[in-house]
């Protein structure tokens, strides 16, 4: 249990201010950003802003199931039923205003979304279900090679830009390095690109993150010195010298889960790492 002396020390983080500029700035509300002990808090908060209350709301209010993937203030909410979706949607704007938080109005969706996806779109006219950012990945409502329903994740279009460009700017200022070192660094941002990206399905977004990884990387080494190009045969030997890592899958594919028999008596919330096994869905931001 929490003391007075750990209520204080909490407090001391929360006024400690933030450096900018080498400078630093007062924090007068929330908690500072970056701050190593922001995210611990914003989880104890969220413990009791959102946790606690959407298990009783869900046992009250939800006729299917329910589940729900929460990371940070990141949050993919399923729902068997499109109603109970909406239903959350405006309830849980209403629960976090009392907490002095607010929905995101541009990244918040109700979105049908998992195995009647594709079907639902055809009947309303649209050429393709809707898609959902999660945590870095573009999740799909796709078809396997048996005509299955399959959840499909692709690397963000977003986090892919944001990530070439910051290791463009690298590269830039890397250049004189040693290439040795260069090659080094450049490995250890590829296996941990893949280790995370590394999921069924997409294979070919990894691969094509290392071509352009290795096209820039090339065309930095070029500008060293004054040759324009380099021929093929010169390509191809500083390529065997210095491979760039190949894409790896190193996750399994997800277990998703299967729809209950029954959900009289109310309905299970449960917690999975891939969201998208049922009809409706909700893709939640929080500002």
């Amino acid at each position: 249990m929490s003391g007075p002396g750990d209520v204080r020390l909490l407090m001391k983080w929360l006024h400690a201010g933030v450096m900018e500029g080498g400078e630093l700035r007062e924090v007068k509300e929330g908690v500072p950003q970056g701050g190593s002990i922001s995210p611990l808090l914003a989880n104890a908060y969220l413990h009791y802003a959102f946790d606690l209350w959407v298990n009783q709301w869900r046992k009250r209010h939800a006729r299917g199931e329910v589940y729900i993937v929460r990371y940070a203030d990141d949050l993919a909410m399923t729902f068997q039923y499109e109603q109970d979706a909406r239903a959350m949607r405006e309830a849980l704007a209403s629960r976090l205003a009392k907490f002095g938080l607010e929905l995101h109005p541009e990244k918040t969706r109700v979105i049908r979304f998992g195995r009647f996806a594709r079907q639902d779109a055809e009947r309303d006219g649209r050429p393709r279900p809707e898609t959902f950012d999660f945590l870095g990945f573009t999740h799909i409502a796709g078809v396997s090679r048996r005509g299955e329903f399959q959840l499909k994740r692709r690397t963000s279009r977003k986090k892919r830009n944001a990530k070439l460009a910051s290791l463009r700017e690298e590269m830039r200022e890397r250049r004189h390095e040693p290439v040795r070192a260069q090659h080094a660094w450049l490995s250890s941002v590829l296996e941990g690109h893949f280790r995370y990206y590394g999921v069924p399905t997409n294979y070919r977004a990894l691969q094509q993150f290392r071509e352009r990884v290795r096209a820039s990387w090339h065309r930095q080494l070029q500008r060293r010195s004054q040759r324009a190009h380099w021929s093929r045969q010169q390509r191809t030997g500083f390529e065997q010298r210095f491979p760039l890592l190949q894409p790896r899958i190193h996750h399994p594919w997800p277990a998703l889960p299967r729809a209950s028999p029954s959900t009289r008596g109310g309905s299970p919330v449960r917690e999975i790492r891939s969201p998208g096994s049922v009809r409706g869905a909700v893709r939640v931001d929080r500002r």
